[in-house]
């Protein structure tokens, strides 16, 4: 890769453990990356993600050690203690988690899923949310109005609840990048020409009956898109390298008509039927 190396290790050198995503995400970008890293910067200083997810290009750059700063958000408090739990106390996520692992069934998996996290320590919130992940429906994380997380059971016969070796690779991939709650627009006050912004917003709907936007209660509306379009055309007006996927759709297409728009196939799994899942078309945006 023509990258600048950055301060991040590519492996454990114990372990040769690459660092990679410690949760699944609901169009996550793990299929989608061969496509992303051929389009990326050919060097950039800070990396910033806004729609952090299971920040599946993050790990990939900090596998190849090209990273010398970054920087990564989410409006999602859940999410966020998440990470910062895998970065700041991971052995404490760890033991957590084990405990999760034993009593591991259906009613115990209502039990946790019913606790109040206001009521745990930042690592029992991360070891919740990293359980629950692991455990439910199709991997799915979405809150209902009153931010409650609410997917039901998955009937996973063996889930891998704690990989202790790939969380303490995160965390210490983890340990120099700064992570916080944050809506997607303040990356315009943190960066500068010459860093590099991917966001990985709810994608728009290709269809009335196809949008899943409630990763967060509050949703991600077409009027969201447009204040996303915003803040990425000014980014671009300071010479922030600035790359966006999204779907590929009119709307999507007419708001970025000023852009470069590169239309990909990307295998996606998210429908609850098997035989409407496959590839789909997608957007790559980008200002460079």
């Amino acid at each position: 890769m023509p990258l600048r190396p950055g301060q991040l290790m590519p492996v454990n050198p114990s372990t040769g453990i690459r660092p990679k995503p410690f949760l699944k995400w609901a169009g996550g970008k793990r299929r989608l990356l061969p496509e992303l890293i051929a389009r990326l910067p050919e060097s950039f200083a800070a990396y910033h993600e806004p729609h952090l997810g299971s920040g599946a290009l993050f790990f990939e750059l900090a596998a190849h050690g090209v990273l010398a700063q970054a920087y990564l958000s989410d409006v999602n408090l859940s999410l966020i203690d998440t990470y910062l739990a895998v970065r700041d106390c991971v052995e404490e996520v760890i033991s957590a988690l084990k405990k999760h692992q034993k009593k591991h069934d259906c009613d115990y998996y209502y039990l946790v899923r019913a606790l109040d996290p206001s009521r745990l320590s930042l690592a029992q919130r991360a070891a919740r949310i990293i359980y629950l992940n692991k455990t439910c429906y199709n991997g799915l994380y979405r809150e209902n109005k009153a931010g409650q997380f609410n997917v039901p059971f998955g009937r996973y016969k063996n889930p891998t609840i704690c990989d202790a070796l790939h969380l303490r690779t995160a965390s210490r991939t983890l340990a120099e990048v700064a992570i916080g709650r944050r809506a997607y627009a303040s990356v315009s006050e943190c960066a500068r020409p010459g860093d590099f912004v991917y966001f990985d917003p709810p994608y728009h709907p290709v269809s009335a009956t196809s949008s899943f936007t409630a990763y967060d209660r509050n949703g991600f509306t077409t009027d969201d898109q447009h204040g996303l379009r915003d803040v990425f055309a000014e980014l671009a007006r300071r010479g922030v390298y600035v790359m966006q996927s999204n779907s590929d759709t009119p709307f999507i297409r007419e708001l970025y008509k000023d852009f470069n728009l590169d239309r990909v196939y990307v295998g996606r799994a998210i429908n609850s039927k098997g035989d409407r899942r496959g590839k789909i078309a997608e957007l790559i945006i980008r200002n460079y």
